[in-house]
């Protein structure tokens, strides 16, 4: 069942398994945030069993573009078009998010964008990356990394 992510009211909601799910409940609410501030977007999420094909399509982009696996387990999914961007995030027990930036007419502007919980280890997967801090007043300090996408998905 789909759900609307209240960035005014967060919630552990979809996320309770988690161990930091306050912290990942927060980063959900600043994508939301975001999304409604830039876009006029209301950020939806349902659970990633009932989102399939999302998770599907981000973890293939990972695999066949860095030969990515996670190891965490998928929680909750989504994805929508805003303008001339399809976005597809999918966020995990562990604490991670992960969203794929995805221009349908520029085969330049294409990425995947990483971003770790407060409070979670940097996942073995992902040890390469190089990661930035960022302050948010509804997730704490957020790290983030992203990759550029090469190919067509």
């Amino acid at each position: 069942m789909t759900h609307t992510v209240d960035f005014h009211t967060v919630s552990t909601a979809g996320l309770e398994s988690s161990p930091v799910a306050e912290a990942l409940a927060g980063l959900r609410a600043n994508e939301a945030r975001y999304f409604k501030n830039k876009y006029d977007h209301v950020f939806t999420v349902e659970p990633a069993g009932d989102a399939a094909e999302v998770v599907d399509w981000v973890h293939r982009v990972l695999s066949e573009e860095r030969g990515i696996v996670v190891s965490s387990r998928p929680l909750e999914a989504t994805s929508f078009q805003v303008e001339n961007i399809r976005m597809a995030y999918v966020f995990y027990e562990s604490g991670l998010s992960i969203n794929v930036m995805y221009t349908v007419d520029d085969a330049k502007k294409r990425a995947v964008g990483f971003k770790l919980s407060e409070g979670m280890e940097v996942p073995e997967e992902l040890s390469a990356f190089k990661f930035a801090r960022q302050k948010s007043k509804l997730a704490g300090t957020i790290r983030g990394s992203y990759f550029v996408i090469k190919n067509e998905y």
